[in-house]
C-alpha cells in the first residue's frame, strides 16, 4: 500500500489539528510530511523537502500573506486542494487547472472526495497533475472575493433602523416571515429568506443550524448532546424553541465552532 505524503498549510492550529487527524483516520496511506503556518516556513519547507510529499492542503490567507506566494518564490511539485472560506464561483476556475478546493467548515466526506480526485489525478497513464497560473489566481481572488454583508437597514414602525450583522444572535422563520433576533433582545421582521440570509451572512461568523435558524457564533453559550445523535444549541438570549442540529450536521457544525 502506497503512502500518501500531504503537506497542510494552515495558521489556525485548531484548524490543522482537526484536518490532520480526519486526513489520517479516513485513509491508512495518509501521513502528514509536515504542518506549515506561513508564506515563509512553507517557502523554507519546500526548499528542503522537494521530493518528500504527494499532495497539499493549503488555506488562501496566512498571517503573512496568500498561499499563492509560496508557489511564487519556490518549485511545488504536487497538486493542490485549496481549504477556504471563499465562495463557489470564485474557486470554480480553480477546477480547470487540475486542483479541488473545499469550503471550510470541512465534513470528512469533502474530504475523501479531494482524496479520490487525487486518486484519479495520479493513476497510472494520467498526466501529471499541473499546478495553475498563479497570477491569474491572485487576479481571480482580488476580483472575486466575497464580501458579506455587514448590516440591514430595517423598517421598524415609522423608522428606519441600521442593525449590524454581528449584533444579531440568530435569524429564524416562523409562519413564513423571518425575524432577526439581536444580542441586546430586540426582534425585527426581516425582507430576507433564511436562504438568502445564508449566502449573504459570514460562514466564520453564522451558521445555518437547520430549516428554521440561522445562529451567530457569539450567542452559543452551550451545546448540549440530544437524542439520535443531535445536538442542542443554547443562545443567548434564548430561542422561542429549541436550535437542534441533524446528526448529519453535527460533524460540520463541531467543525465551525471548533475552528
Amino acid at each position: 500500500m502506497k503512502e500518501i505524503q500531504i503537506v497542510i498549510i494552515e495558521d489556525e492550529a485548531v484548524t490543522a489539528r482537526n484536518l490532520a487527524y480526519l486526513l489520517q483516520n479516513m485513509d491508512a496511506r495518509i501521513r502528514i510530511a509536515g504542518i506549515l503556518e506561513s508564506v515563509q516556513e512553507a517557502v523554507e519547507w519546500f526548499n528542503d523537502n522537494a521530493l518528500s510529499y504527494h499532495l497539499i492542503f493549503s488555506d488562501i490567507k496566512l498571517t503573512d500573506g496568500l498561499s499563492f506566494e509560496i508557489f511564487q518564490k519556490t518549485t511545488v511539485n504536487a497538486p493542490v486542494i485549496f481549504v477556504t472560506a471563499y465562495d463557489n464561483h470564485a474557486m470554480e476556475a480553480f477546477k480547470n487547472n487540475g486542483i479541488d478546493y473545499i469550503l471550510k467548515p470541512f465534513d470528512e466526506q469533502e474530504l475523501r472526495t479531494a482524496i479520490t480526485k487525487f486518486d484519479q489525478l495520479t493513476a497510472p497513464g494520467k498526466t501529471e497533475a499541473t499546478l495553475p497560473n498563479i497570477s491569474e489566481l491572485l487576479g481571480l481572488m482580488q476580483q472575486s472575493a466575497k464580501t458579506y454583508r455587514k448590516s440591514f437597514l430595517i423598517s421598524y414602525r415609522d423608522k428606519l433602523i441600521p442593525v449590524e450583522s454581528r449584533t444579531i444572535a440568530w435569524f429564524h422563520t416562523e409562519k413564513d416571515l423571518v425575524y432577526a433576533h439581536t444580542i441586546d433582545n430586540q426582534k425585527y421582521i426581516i425582507e430576507e429568506t433564511l436562504e438568502e440570509l445564508e449566502q449573504q451572512l459570514a460562514p466564520e461568523l453564522f451558521f445555518r443550524a437547520n430549516r428554521q435558524y440561522i445562529v451567530n457564533r457569539k450567542a452559543i453559550f452551550e451545546v448540549e448532546h440530544y437524542f439520535n445523535g443531535r445536538l442542542l444549541i443554547h443562545s443567548t438570549p434564548a430561542t422561542p424553541d429549541n436550535i437542534l442540529v441533524s446528526k448529519a450536521r453535527a460533524p460540520v457544525f463541531k467543525n465551525w465552532l471548533n475552528s
